[in-house]
């Protein structure tokens, strides 16, 4: 008996979690498909034995297959419904499959089943996906799943939380998690509808001077909620899913006046609410409804109104079931030079808010003492010129 073994490295930059999923569940797929091989997972490294020449070819295929998930891992890690959709479809042929001794008609009726599973997956809105850590829902045939441990945290306190709040830079997926998390709800019927809404042209909402209908005025400040739709859903059941107002998105300004019952609201930008829009938005809470609340509070468009976003948590931060996450930097999933155009414009604000700090402070000692000291003797401008030295040696 000839005995062949293939070893294959994780490499050390991935955590082998990624590879092996979620109590090695990804490679049970792989020993499930090809049940004369042998797999053994030690550390970072799958050794793959095979023991005769007839499972040559099937040791091939699952060294390929293992090389793929690692690829995949770097970006998009792969979970076990993922594996074996590829198997059943590219990787493993029904005539390897009747090559192995005692299959024959039992593994044909299997693969038919696996076959109209992974159909039903697709098209059958009451089949759950795996909870977090795993897929949430699929864009485009990608699976979307939270990519850093702040990502993680926030896709949690959704699943957990009545109520969440996500705040942070751009690129750290607030949005795209969010509206994720509501097409799983609704493809598992949790909920009857899915709403989501932003501040449209800044805060103030102005749109009756715009040309057009109101879905041409609102659209472009909407086409990332509707891109992100698409994605998830595809463009024809969008369209009928909104057609029948299953699918809302709409301007914050509409939702004035409404509870909103079984459904899953969504409020994006929400760093351009006033303090009234955010709490006329989270009263509108009816029951059997989640919400989740994104926005960045360092993209505030807002002319005067304070920011709603920026004094929720301070209003809000002690009540249960409200969830608030802070995404940051390290979160951000876009190109990687966002990040680090995040963290530099968060060390130039937090220089600028030092400045405009000391700045006020020396402005306001001035008021005090009369202004720039003009009708002054020199006596009161030397105390005043001594504070405004001893003020700023403090600062220092």
């Amino acid at each position: 008996m000839a005995t062949t073994t293939r070893t294959i490295t994780i490499p050390t930059q991935l955590d082998p979690v990624a590879v092996l999923g979620p109590v090695d569940e990804v490679i049970r797929e792989i020993e499930r498909a090809f049940p004369e091989l042998t797999i053994i997972v030690r550390g970072n490294r799958v050794a793959i034995v095979s023991r005769s020449k007839q499972t040559e070819a099937d040791a091939a295929k699952a060294e390929d297959l293992v090389n793929t998930i690692i690829e995949a891992a770097h970006t998009a890690p792969m979970d076990a419904d993922t594996v074996r959709r590829m198997i059943d479809q590219d990787v493993l042929d029904n005539r390897t499959r009747s090559t192995h001794p005692g299959h024959g008609r039992a593994v044909e009726t299997l693969q038919r089943v696996e076959a109209a599973s992974v159909k039903a997956r697709r098209t059958d809105s009451g089949h759950r996906r795996p909870a977090v850590p795993g897929v949430i829902t699929y864009a485009s045939g990608n699976p979307v799943r939270a990519k850093t441990p702040g990502q993680a945290a926030y896709v949690a306190a959704i699943e957990s939380h009545t109520i969440t709040f996500g705040i942070g830079p751009a690129g750290t997926g607030k949005t795209y998690l969010a509206v994720a998390k509501a097409v799983r709800a609704f493809q598992d019927r949790q909920v009857r509808r899915i709403i989501l809404t932003r501040p449209a042209v800044e805060a103030g909402e102005s749109l009756g001077f715009l040309p057009g209908t109101l879905n041409d005025k609102v659209d472009p400040y909407l086409r990332p909620l509707y891109d992100a739709l698409g994605d998830m859903l595809g463009a024809d059941q969008l369209r009928r899913l909104m057609d029948d107002n299953t699918i809302e998105v709409a301007p914050l300004a509409y939702m004035r006046g409404r509870t909103l019952n079984d459904a899953y609201v969504i409020l994006d930008e929400a760093q351009n609410t006033t303090e009234q829009q955010m709490k006329m938005f989270l009263t509108r809470l009816g029951f059997n409804t989640k919400m989740v609340i994104t926005g960045d509070i360092t993209q505030v468009d807002l002319a005067v109104p304070r920011s709603g976003l920026a004094t929720i948590e301070r209003i809000l931060g002690g009540i249960k079931d409200i969830a608030f996450v802070h995404l940051k930097a390290e979160d951000v999933v876009r190109h990687r030079l966002v990040g680090l155009i995040v963290e530099a414009y968060n060390r130039s604000e937090g220089l600028d808010g030092d400045h405009r700090r000391i700045s006020r402070g020396a402005g306001r000692r001035a008021d005090r003492n009369g202004g720039d000291g003009a009708g002054h003797d020199d006596d009161t401008t030397d105390r005043a010129n001594g504070a405004a030295d001893e003020d700023r040696k403090e600062n220092r």
